[in-house]
């Protein structure tokens, strides 16, 4: 058996937690795949996985071969891709990395039409507001609600991700109704206590920049959390267009401050640059445009109800804030 063959078996026992799981994959017996991982790690010199009755572990040396060798093999699909898939129809695993909140409520419910449109494409989905580097990492795209920075990948842009301050008119009816952003220092603004950059609402007024730190009797490390805290009157919150836009239509929340321009950011898919870039990367990216271009579903209807100011626009992402609340 050559030695890709060799990482492939050996990559599948260490992604399926058995030798019996990655036998099944790979169409072996168990005790195949343990001879051909013993075999290997004979070549090499070194106990790659530790094994028991229960769980295969890896070893140091088993971790460094095991994030090296996944790369190579995705090099490898990726070779195969450019010769013989470049004109063909989308196939493969596409593996995604993308924002928690905006992913869960705007792109899992359409993955059920895409993958319906592609019947051999299968999508592995990780969510995650941190950086990833996706060369590394082994991701064909992400999906980046930020600023965009300079870098080697390349961003296909979709949609202004706008922040809007809400709060339930039972709360305001209590409190009253803030009419500038100086106001906001006598009222409940809830606070994330995961990302304390976020807390710090920026304006443009006639007078200049404004900033205000958001601080109240409820914080929470989730977006989520704070759109639930804020539905229920608990205070006011900054929350994104796509995470509160039914609310608003529906009347359990109402948007604030509307004529002052908050924080903007732009919703992109990201991937490494490719001279040819694989049919099941580019039906997905495509297919998300369709979706939210020209106007995102979110923002049907609420247009009226804010500036249509976009943010800077730059071409590529680095190292992006993630916050997706």
């Amino acid at each position: 058996m050559d030695r890709a063959a060799e990482m492939e078996i050996f990559v599948h026992a260490v992604e399926e937690g058995s030798f019996s799981a990655a036998a099944r994959t790979m169409r072996l017996s168990p005790s195949a795949v343990s001879k051909y991982i013993s075999r290997l790690e004979d070549r090499l010199g070194a106990r790659l996985l530790m094994r028991t009755t229960r769980q295969l572990s890896l070893t140091e040396e088993g971790r460094a071969f095991y994030e090296r060798a996944r790369t190579i093999l995705a090099e490898i699909e990726e070779a195969e891709e450019v010769v013989t898939q470049l004109y063909a129809a989308p196939r493969g695993t596409l593996r995604i990395n993308a924002s928690v909140a905006f992913t869960k409520y705007q792109v899992v419910p359409l993955i059920p039409e895409f993958l319906a449109r592609y019947p051999d494409v299968r999508i592995e989905l990780t969510l995650d507001d941190k950086f990833t580097d996706l060369v590394n990492d082994g991701y064909d795209l992400a999906i980046r609600l930020s600023a965009l920075e300079d870098s080697s990948l390349i961003a296909r842009k979709y949609a202004v991700n706008r922040r809007v301050i809400v709060a339930s008119p039972e709360y305001l009816e209590k409190n009253g109704i803030p009419r500038r952003p100086q106001d906001l220092d006598n009222h409940d603004c809830l606070h994330l206590s995961s990302r304390e950059s976020f807390n710090d609402w920026h304006f443009d007024t006639p007078e200049g920049h404004v900033s205000f730190r958001a601080q109240g009797s409820f914080s929470a490390n989730d977006g989520d959390a704070l759109h639930e805290a804020v539905v229920a009157g608990l205070g006011m919150a900054r929350l994104a267009e796509y995470l509160v836009h039914e609310d608003i239509r529906a009347g359990r929340l109402t948007p604030l401050l509307t004529e002052y321009v908050h924080d903007l950011a732009w919703i992109s898919a990201v991937y490494p640059h490719k001279r040819h870039l694989s049919p099941k990367v580019r039906a997905f990216v495509d297919f998300l445009a369709e979706k939210f271009t020209p106007v995102p579903p979110w923002e049907l209807g609420l247009r009226d109800a804010r500036s249509v100011r976009k943010p800077t626009d730059k071409t590529s992402d680095a190292k992006p804030a993630t916050t997706s609340a």
